[in-house]
């Protein structure tokens, strides 16, 4: 039996194709297309039905690929680190295939080069800004010595090397998906969304490589990246590399007193919201019940009131006065050093800019300003930058050594990204620290605990999995 197979908007078409004569273990992932009468399957199970209809005697021919081997070589020496070396090692004893966690700082870019040298095949990197589609572009420029495609930013350039923001790969990989031999992704924590999936799904590339400081999530979302890129092959803990390839560091928890004009605010407007949710049974185990919530409050009379307390509440624990004068204190005690300051929001970012005359980036600011902000930080024209999430990743910034968290999520990954910005070593920098300033009294205390879930907070020695 001879069938053939080609590429189509991000497909596979399969010709020829007798059903009765496949295995049921391929034929589970090639489904009938009533609208074009045809057998189709997902691009990104190419390499996966290759390899087992050809294992079973069946012969196809493959139309679908488009990438051919490369001639690179390296224009710049490369030494891998330990754990770089160890996370490689790991990912192709797993077939190519798989997510390496690595703290940020540790070097992920470097083992995506080590991946595209070794492979010599056309590779497209994803990545979910702008300003990871430049520093992608500058390693891969800077290690290979070629011009290096561009997809997103106002750029549309598609060449063996290419580096694509998620949302412009999405758009674009039903045209690209054949073309690329190996797939990248950087902070591959944002491919199992239900859109961005989407681009891993019509890629090809029967090699690819995830890579995140902050793989972990929620069950459903950990099987689509593990069917999408392969599971988690290498993790390597911050408290293994610092000291060595990361900054030393510590962290303070700071517990703030609300004024008490603020407390009482915060308690009339936390019990309205408490009051709502034990009436409701409501108890926030999962995001279902927040949406829950929100229905709860448009249907109910009293649901508005409870909607703007619970605002409220959480905007006074968030910013208290008491937060803004322990800023200035700290500020203060690291004059001349290199500070981020992490908000929650966009509005107490604006606020503590406008208080204290500093310069400001959230999702708002301009490509040109936001350069300028970032570039004389690192020169140390600016020593302090408040940032909403918008740097929880995705910029290099090795300058910085202290960081302040005014207001933040519950989240582990949140925690560790902003732990993450300020690791990076640089000449002089001889202990890191992050600052996170707790409304005490409020529900920010619980807040934090979750937040601080991880390994590099609860200051165990380190450990690699690989």
């Amino acid at each position: 039996m001879k069938i053939s197979v080609r590429f189509d908007h991000g497909t596979l078409l399969w010709q020829d194709l007798d059903p009765a004569a496949i295995p049921a273990e391929f034929l589970s992932r090639i489904r009938y297309d009533e609208r074009s009468r045809s057998y189709r399957s997902r691009g990104c199970d190419y390499a996966e039905l290759m390899l087992g209809l050809m294992a079973h005697g069946i012969r196809v021919e493959d139309q679908a690929r488009a990438f051919p081997e490369l001639n690179l070589c390296l224009t710049e020496p490369l030494t891998p680190r330990p754990h770089q070396q160890a996370a490689f090692s790991a990912w192709r004893k797993n077939a190519f295939r798989g997510v390496a966690a690595l703290p940020t700082g540790a070097g992920k870019t470097i083992l995506a080069v080590m991946a595209i040298e070794y492979l010599r095949r056309p590779a497209l990197v994803l990545v979910p800004t702008i300003d990871l589609l430049q520093q992608w572009t500058g390693v891969l420029e800077k290690f290979f010595g070629m011009e290096v495609g561009m997809l997103g930013g106002g750029e549309h350039r598609v060449l063996p090397l290419t580096v694509s923001t998620y949302d412009s790969a999405v758009l674009q990989m039903e045209f690209i998906g054949d073309r690329f031999g190996l797939l990248v992704a950087d902070e591959c924590h944002h491919l199992p969304g239900p859109v961005y999936r989407m681009a891993a799904a019509m890629a090809l590339a029967p090699y690819r490589l995830g890579l995140s400081a902050t793989p972990e999530m929620e069950e459903e979302r950990n099987a689509v990246m593990a069917d999408l890129l392969g599971p988690v092959v290498c993790r390597v803990d911050i408290g293994e590399l610092e000291g060595k390839y990361l900054s030393p560091y510590r962290t303070e928890r700071i517990a703030v007193k609300l004024d008490p004009d603020e407390a009482e605010e915060y308690r009339r407007n936390r019990g309205i919201y408490t009051d709502f949710l034990r009436t409701n049974g409501l108890q926030f185990r999962n995001s279902a019940d927040w949406g829950r919530f929100l229905g709860l409050c448009a249907r109910r009379a009293e649901g508005k009131r409870v909607l703007q307390a619970f605002f409220a509440q959480r905007r006074i624990a968030r910013g208290g006065r008491g937060k803004f004068r322990m800023v200035w204190n700290l500020l203060q005690r690291h004059a001349g050093e290199r500070v981020l300051v992490f908000t929650a929001d966009n509005s107490a970012a604006y606020q503590l800019g406008r208080e204290f005359a500093l310069p400001v980036i959230t999702h708002h600011t301009g490509a040109r300003e936001r350069k300028e902000f970032l570039e004389g930080f690192r020169e140390g024209i600016y020593p302090v930058l408040v940032t909403s999430k918008v740097l929880n990743e995705g910029v290099d910034v090795p300058a910085a050594g202290v960081g302040i968290v005014l207001s933040g999520s519950g989240s582990v990954r949140e925690h560790v990204q902003r732990l993450g910005r300020i690791l990076r070593p640089a000449p002089g920098k001889e202990q890191a620290v992050l600052y996170e300033l707790i409304s005490a009294g409020t529900s920010e205390e619980g807040v934090s605990e979750r937040g601080r879930d991880q390994r590099a907070y609860r200051r165990k020695e380190g450990e690699r999995r690989c």
